[in-house]
């Protein structure tokens, strides 16, 4: 049995990619927060920030899914 502790599921850039989504899921829920209209029915809240957030979470998918360039 290996015991290589170097051995990790992703690289450094998918970690970082990682994180640039979770800012990008974060921003688009303070977008929707930024929303004037009553109750969030403005264009902020409707279109803008879920945009924003679901192409978060695209970013997270793919950065899960990448395949690590060191390998």
């Amino acid at each position: 049995m290996n015991n290589n502790k170097t051995n990790l599921p992703f690289a450094t850039s998918n970690y970082t990619t990682m994180l640039i989504g979770l800012a990008v899921i974060l921003g688009g829920f303070l977008i929707m927060t930024l929303d004037t209209e009553e109750f969030g029915f403005g264009a902020l809240g409707l279109t803008i920030g879920p945009l924003v957030t679901i192409l978060g979470f695209v970013i997270e998918f793919w950065a899960i899914l990448r395949k690590p360039s060191n390998s």
